[in-house]
């Protein structure tokens, strides 16, 4: 995995496009192709990897506990029955 104190300068093209370093793709083993998701922490752009990002999803989901879809369907009918009066 990439050195935590790795860093390399990027420059945005005319057309929003970036090209991350040779040394820190390298470091982090990133392939032409690879999906990263991107998101701003106060004035930082993070990007994650996809993979990353998605096994964190799926550790937060599975601490939920019940049924998710019958508890959507529910408020949906408790919502439908406050409107109709």
């Amino acid at each position: 995995m990439a050195n935590p104190n790795e860093s390399g300068t990027v420059r945005i093209d005319r057309h929003g496009r970036l090209v991350i370093p040779s040394r820190l793709r390298r470091a982090m083993g990133l392939k032409p192709g690879d999906r990263l998701v991107a998101s701003l922490e106060g004035d930082r752009l993070v990007l994650k990897r996809w993979e990353a990002v998605e096994e964190e999803l799926w550790r937060e989901m599975a601490k939920v506990e019940g049924d998710l879809a019958t508890e959507l369907i529910q408020e949906r009918r408790q919502e439908a029955r406050r409107e109709d009066g």
